[in-house]
């Protein structure tokens, strides 16, 4: 059981409780491999998207994973509400929650946005990226991958390279990779690390050359343009030169090394093509798993008391 009745990030979830989704994700995997990818746990539930954000990965992946739960979805495509005609962010919510949904999966560019609807709202609210703050699914999808590959993740050396200061992914994993005892180093350029990144625990570099050797995972984060209020770095091809994953810089990881990207990817910037559809690269098993895991915390959330199969 989690201790917590929704899910805003992962500081709120502990080790066990970490154990718990990624275990009952792999039980969901079984679900895609069926002729008919449907069970009737969430049967009679309604469940809201809403995205405040434009997302392809996450909002698809809730969707698929609600509807093979066999809930009643909603997605609302905030530039088609109210909001557009000045509608508050908690007078949407609460006009949604008249219609008694079960849950709420919300996106928004506000950080902590997720937490004022749970104090303030009955539904269940899960927080599918909010701001620069975090994003507890992927994270969780993360360590699911890198656990299905690795088998353990305490121990792990995990490289998080690319744009820190402004990544809710990197806050998340390296919540979660901290706790689950893994080895995290975050690497990026200086104008692109959080002046407090060090407290969390981790190694904290700009050099990518020590940031990728001997890593058991190496993790690449996209530059955040649309987040960005000034001029954080020269230019895309300065940056591809000093901390982009090149076939040459991925030697240095260990022979069994796995490459992650949260997408969306920005091939010659963060990453080369030849690297990003190379043999050590799982990031479509990331989307194929992320099914699995959002599966699991809408099971855990809102339908512990039904059946998986």
């Amino acid at each position: 059981m989690l201790k917590s009745r929704h899910l805003l990030g992962i500081a709120d979830l502990g080790p066990d409780e970490i154990a718990l989704i990624l275990d009952t994700a792999e039980a969901m995997t079984e679900i895609a491999a069926r002729p008919i990818k449907k069970v009737p746990t969430l049967r009679g539930r309604t469940v809201v998207n809403l995205f405040f954000e434009p997302s392809t990965r996450t909002r698809t992946s809730f969707e698929v994973a609600e509807k093979r739960l066999s809930a009643d979805t909603l997605s609302i495509a905030v530039a088609q509400s109210s909001v557009t005609k000045g509608e508050t962010l908690l007078d949407t919510v609460r006009n949604l929650e008249a219609m008694a949904p079960d849950m709420i999966v919300m996106r928004h560019a506000c950080s902590g946005a997720p937490h004022l609807l749970a104090r303030l709202c009955r539904s269940v609210i899960i927080n599918a990226g909010d701001g620069m703050h975090e994003h507890p699914t992927q994270a969780l999808l993360d360590a699911f991958t890198i656990r299905e590959h690795k088998r353990r993740l305490d121990g792990l050396k995990v490289a998080i390279v690319g744009d820190l200061l402004h990544s809710r992914v990197l806050r998340s994993n390296v919540q979660l990779l901290n706790t689950m005892g893994a080895d995290v180093w975050a690497c990026g350029p200086a104008t692109l690390i959080p002046a407090d990144l060090a407290r969390f625990g981790i190694t904290v570099t700009t050099s990518i050359e020590r940031a990728v050797a001997d890593a058991d995972v190496v993790m690449m984060l996209r530059i955040q343009h649309e987040r960005m209020h000034g001029h954080f770095i020269p230019s895309t091809r300065e940056y591809y030169a000093l901390f982009g994953l090149t076939p040459e810089r991925l030697g240095r990881a260990k022979p069994d090394v796995i490459i992650m990207h949260p997408g969306p990817m920005n091939r010659g910037v963060e990453i080369d093509s030849e690297v990003a559809d190379g043999p050590h690269s799982v990031i479509l098993a990331q989307v194929t798993n992320g099914v699995a895991v959002r599966m699991a915390v809408l099971y855990l959330l809102a339908g512990q008391e039904g059946e998986a199969d």
